[in-house]
Order: structure tokens, then sequence, then C-alpha cells
């Protein structure tokens, strides 16, 4: 393997558990030349077009209400969440300072999640969440006010009073290949990366991405990397593609995904744990 220099150096906090999830106990940043593995491989893609990152703050909220796989569909108790949790997002919406609140339900864990460094870290409670709730506002200073609103208050005590876990953490955008149009249905990713350093999961997510914008059609992602004060345990991608024959059958049947993609990200100590949603 070879190492290349990588300018992508951010988020040098130690981070720990939030909630129910195991710590993780990451250890001191490394110098930027050693940021990104890159393994020898035979075929590449092009490096990731981006845009600049949004000014906005971020909050995403996400619980695991059914115990179930998403695919077999909604509970009663979960419809019934969600139903509550759309109305919540309408009055979070009329804020001061909110541009968007959008509701998801998790449809499928597609393939690709966890992977050999999330078994090397010993116990870690895979992200399982099958409703998010993710608010956007105009600037990060704005985030506290909102988590403090009723609104946010009544929508956290919905969650928690139904969910076996909850996650929350407010965040700010890293790395963007563009806006996620939440104006209308889709497939929505949330992929919750853990990994032993985040400067390391930044560089490997640059370096793979160009492959979905190839692969995939891919033309929308914003990256979010958690406020040091929450001390989260991940770092959250999140995105949007028309219909599921646009990204599901590349995961299932391009061998490049898993020996590019995949590779990569095991290589440098990162794990995926994506899921996919629609709007609720």
């Amino acid at each position: 393997m070879s190492y290349l220099v990588s300018p992508l150096v951010d988020g040098k906090e130690s981070i720990m558990n939030v909630v129910q999830h195991t710590p993780l106990d990451r250890k001191s940043p490394m110098p930027a030349e050693s940021a990104l593995c890159v393994l020898p491989v035979s075929q590449q893609f092009p490096e990731v077009r981006l845009i600049p990152p949004s000014a906005s703050g971020f909050v995403v909220l996400a619980a695991q209400v059914d115990r179930r796989p998403a695919f077999l569909g909604s509970s009663a108790r979960k419809r019934k969440v969600l139903q509550e949790c759309k109305r919540l997002c309408l009055e979070l919406r009329r804020q001061r300072g909110v541009l968007d609140c959008i509701a998801f339900r998790a449809i499928l864990v597609p393939p690709g999640s966890g992977g050999p460094y999330l078994k090397r870290r010993g116990s870690f409670q895979k992200a399982r969440f099958d409703v998010v709730v993710l608010v956007e506002v105009a600037t990060a200073p704005l985030v506290n006010g909102i988590l403090a609103s009723e609104p946010y208050r009544a929508l956290d005590r919905c969650l928690r009073a139904a969910a076996h876990d909850v996650y929350q953490t407010a965040a700010r955008n890293v790395r963007r290949i563009g806006p996620v149009d939440h104006s209308r249905d889709g497939v929505f990713l949330f992929n919750f990366f853990v990994a032993d350093r985040t400067e390391q999961n930044l560089a490997v997510w640059h370096y793979t991405a160009g492959w979905f914008q190839q692969e995939t059609g891919l033309d929308n992602s914003t990256v979010l990397l958690p406020t040091p004060a929450d001390r989260s345990p991940y770092t959250i991608n999140h995105c949007r593609w028309d219909r599921l024959r646009d990204i599901l059958p590349a995961l299932l049947f391009k061998r490049s995904f898993r020996t590019y993609v995949l590779a990569h990200f095991d290589a440098n100590d990162t794990a995926p744990m994506p899921v996919l949603y629609r709007l609720a």
C-alpha cells in the first residue's frame, strides 16, 4: 500500500459515546501526510466534484422505534410516531431561522454496512435508526435556540417515549457535492460512519465519493460533522437519489463497490453504516 498527502484535516476532538453507544477512543490526529491509505487497485475513479460547504447549522435526531427490518414495513406504533413527527416538523419550520425540517422513515439497510473494521473494534452497536428528523437552520449559532424551543422538545419527547434507542447531535456541513432536495420524495441515504480518526474518515469519503458520482449519477451530498460538545460517535453523510434502481443495483452487482469503496473504507479504519429512507 502507499500513502497520499491529504489536506482534509478536520474534527480533532476526542469522541465518546452518546445514549447507548459504545465509546470511541479516538487517537490523536495523524499528520496530514498519512491521513489517507490508498490501496493498489486495478480500476480508478475520478475525484469527487465539490462545492463549498453550507453555512447552515444542522440537528440530526434519529431513533430506532421498531426492531424488525425496515423492509417489512412500519408497526402501528411507528406510523403514529411518524405522523406526530411530521406535525411537529411543520411547527418547527415556523421557528425563527429554520430553513428546513424533514422526517424520514427507513426502508432498507443496503449492502456495505459495518465491515471488517467494525468487527476489529469489538462491541459497537450498529446504527439501525428507522426514524430520522433533520433540521437545518440559517446559521450554527441558532441551533441552541431551536433545541430549547417547545416544538423541538416535544419532538424529542415523542421519539424518546416510543424508541429503543435515540441519537441526537448538532452538526455543521464540512463537505458538499450539492444540496439535497427535500421538496419531493426519493431514496435518501443517511450513512453513519464510525472511524478511528475523523480526518481519516473525511479523507476516505473524499477519495471514494467519485465512485458514487460515476457509478450512480450522484449529484448531491452533505457531510455533517457533529460539534465537539456533542461527543458524537458518528460522522454523517446525507444524500438523495430519485429511485432505488439508481443506487441499489450498483451496490449489489458492481464488483468495484467492494474492491474499491468498501476496501478503502476498511483500509482506513472506517465503517459505514448506511440506511436508506423515504420521506415520512
